[in-house]
C-alpha cells in the first residue's frame, strides 16, 4: 500500500505540472487545423527534391498527430500530389513533435531539452525527405498517385474521424471556426492522446518509484552505449510525443543523459511496428529502409550533440529539469488540472467504452 500511494503521489505531482500547458498546445492545435487549408499544404510539398522536404518537416513540427494519426493524413497527402520525400518529412516530423509536446517538455523538462526536440525531429525528417527524393527521384517522377482508401488503414485510433482524419464540414466565419477548433482540440486531438498521456503519466511514476539510479546511470548516462539502447526500445514502441514525455523526464530524474532521453523521445513518436506495414504502402519497402535508418543515425547524433551542448554549458539536466512548472502559481496548475480531467472523463469514456451491438 505504502508504494501505491509514492505512485499515485508522483503521478499526481506529473499531472499538476504539465496539465496547464497541455491546454494550451491544445488550443494552439485547434487553430492550426482550422486555419491551415489542407489544399493549401498539398500544393506546396509536390514540387522540388529540397524545398518541399523542408516545408513538408517544418509543417510537421507543430501539427499534433501520433504515429497513428499521421499515417491517413500523410496518405492524403501523397494522394494529393506531395512527392515521396515530403510525405516522409512530414511522416517523421509530426509525430516527433507538436504543440502539445513542446509545451509540455517546457513544463516537465527544460528550456534547451525544449528546443531540441523539434530541432531533432526537424533534422531528422529533412534528411530522409532529401535522400528519399535524391536516391528515388526518377522513380517518384514517373509513378503513379497513391491509391490507398483512408477505410483501410487498419488503425483503431482513427475510428470515427479522430486523429483528423475525418471529413468534417469546414466551419464558416471566425467565431464558427474558432469554435469548431475548440471542439475538434477536445474531441479528436485529445480523444486520441488523452488514453496514453494517462499511461505516460502511470509508467513514469513507476520509473520513479520503483527503478533504482544506480541503475539506470550505469547504463543510460550517456555514451553511444545509451543511445542505442534507447533505440532498440523506443523504435518498436507505441507511444506518442506527449506521452513519451513524462517517461523522459522520470528517466533523467534517476540519471539518464539528456542526450538518451531525447533519442527516445525523437525514435518512439516517430516509429511502431504496426504502423510500419501501412508505411510500406505509402513509401515503398526502400522507402521505409531510408525511414527507419534516418531515425536511427540522425536521432543518436542529436543525442550526442546535446549531451556535448549540456557538458560545453556545465548544465546538469538533473538540477533544471521541471523548473519552469515552479514559477506559476500553484492555484493556476490546479485549476488547470481539474478542467483537464474534466475534459478527459467524457473523451476516454468514448474511447474505452464498449461498441454496443451492430443491428442489421
Amino acid at each position: 500500500m505504502h508504494f501505491l500511494y509514492e505512485i499515485l503521489g508522483a503521478a499526481w505531482t506529473l499531472l499538476v505540472q504539465s496539465s496547464l500547458y497541455i491546454l494550451f498546445g491544445l488550443a494552439v492545435g485547434g487553430l492550426l487545423k482550422m486555419f491551415l487549408s489542407a489544399d493549401y499544404v498539398a500544393a506546396h510539398l509536390g514540387k522540388g527534391k529540397i524545398k518541399s522536404v523542408f516545408k513538408a518537416a517544418l509543417l510537421g513540427v507543430p501539427i499534433p498527430l501520433c504515429s497513428c494519426g499521421v499515417l491517413p493524413a500523410a496518405a492524403q497527402l501523397k494522394k494529393q500530389g506531395a512527392n515521396n520525400g515530403a510525405t516522409t518529412a512530414f511522416l517523421i516530423s509530426t509525430p516527433e513533435s507538436g504543440v502539445d509536446s513542446i509545451a509540455v517538455s517546457w513544463a516537465l523538462l527544460d528550456p534547451l531539452m525544449t528546443v531540441a526536440r523539434p530541432v531533432g525531429a526537424f533534422l531528422s525528417a529533412s534528411v530522409a525527405g532529401v535522400l528519399e527524393n535524391l536516391l528515388f527521384w526518377r522513380e517518384v517522377k514517373m509513378g503513379v498517385p497513391l491509391s490507398l482508401p483512408m477505410a483501410s488503414l487498419p488503425m483503431a485510433a482513427c475510428a470515427d474521424g479522430a486523429c483528423g482524419c475525418g471529413h468534417e464540414q469546414l466551419a464558416v466565419g471566425l467565431w464558427a471556426k474558432l469554435r469548431q477548433g475548440v471542439r475538434y482540440a477536445v474531441t479528436d486531438i485529445w480523444g486520441d492522446l488523452a488514453g496514453w498521456f494517462f499511461i505516460g503519466i502511470a509508467i513514469a511514476a513507476c520509473i520513479t518509484v520503483f527503478i533504482p539510479d544506480d541503475l539506470i546511470t550505469r547504463h543510460l548516462g550517456g555514451g553511444i552505449g545509451s543511445m542505442l539502447l534507447m533505440l532498440v526500445v523506443g523504435i518498436p514502441m507505441y507511444i506518442c510525443a506527449t506521452a513519451s514525455t513524462p517517461i523522459a523526464a522520470a528517466l533523467i530524474l534517476k540519471g539518464v543523459s539528456p542526450g538518451a532521453a531525447l533519442v527516445f523521445l525523437l525514435a518512439g513518436p516517430a516509429t511502431n511496428i504496426a504502423a510500419l506495414a501501412v508505411l510500406v504502402k505509402i513509401l515503398g519497402k526502400r522507402g521505409v529502409a531510408v525511414y527507419l535508418a534516418t531515425i536511427s543515425v540522425v536521432s543518436v547524433l542529436c543525442g550526442l550533440a546535446l549531451d556535448g551542448i549540456y557538458f560545453s554549458l556545465g548544465i546538469s539536466a538533473l538540477a533544471t529539469i521541471g523548473e519552469v512548472a515552479e514559477t506559476l502559481p500553484h492555484w493556476l496548475m490546479l485549476t488547470a488540472t481539474g478542467l483537464l480531467l474534466v475534459l478527459s472523463v467524457p473523451v476516454l469514456i468514448h474511447r474505452f467504452a464498449p461498441a454496443g451491438p451492430v443491428h442489421s
